[in-house]
């Protein structure tokens, strides 16, 4: 290092100006270079955030240009939700719709041959509650009951109809209709917690 110094001291004047200039300017590129690199990762970093604060504000803004139609399907969404509430009776009024649903049986002109309800059938918030049903009666008298049963104010679906021991009578055969007729009821708080934890110990048990 010492030899460097001494010979740096015996280069002429215009010489020592020009590699005191040189290390300079490096020690001014270096520090640039430097200070360059530090403020670009610092730009880079607050580009990212102008973009992300950006997209942010374009999804809000999104949202409120949305706010009267989604006020408006929530509004429709709501009368919907009522709706199928108005169609699920609990269970207090689940004999008064049987009996309903008996009623018009008669009022159509069938005879009723029988009448059982059968086990509950829970599902996750309502239970399925299907009657084994037979009539006897004219085909005009059927599509009557049917009728007056999907003009309920309750949910009320008919399946598996059956007709058989048809017997001329007048203008009109005379048969023995079965079908499964089957209503819904809303479940209680209670019992959608018991099906719930029911549920979750079935899955338990399975790992």
């Amino acid at each position: 290092m010492n030899e460097l110094f001494e010979r740096l001291a015996a280069l002429p004047r215009q010489k020592k100006i020009a590699v005191l200039a040189g290390a300079i300017l490096l020690l001014l590129t270096v520090d640039y270079l430097y200070l360059f690199s530090t403020l670009a990762t610092e730009i880079g970093e607050l580009e990212q955030k102008v973009d992300a604060a950006k997209t942010d504000r374009d999804r809000k803004k999104a949202l409120v240009a949305n706010l009267p139609q989604l006020r408006a399907l929530k509004v429709e969404l709501e009368g919907r939700y009522k709706e199928a509430i108005a169609q699920l009776p609990d269970q207090k009024e689940i004999p008064d719709l049987l009996m309903n649903i008996s009623n018009k049986a008669r009022e159509s002109g069938l005879d009723i041959l029988s009448f059982r309800p059968k086990v509950e059938n829970p599902q996750e918030f309502y239970a399925e509650i299907p009657v084994d049903v037979t009539v006897r009666g004219g085909f005009h008298s059927l599509v009557s009951f049917f009728d007056e049963v999907g003009r309920l104010n309750r949910l009320v679906n008919i399946n598996n109809i059956e007709m058989k021991n048809a017997k001329p009578n007048d203008d009109q055969a005379i048969v023995d209709t079965t079908a499964l007729v089957t209503t819904f009821r809303f479940l209680t708080d209670a019992e959608r917690a018991k099906i719930a934890a029911e549920k979750a110990a079935k899955e338990k048990a399975k790992k």
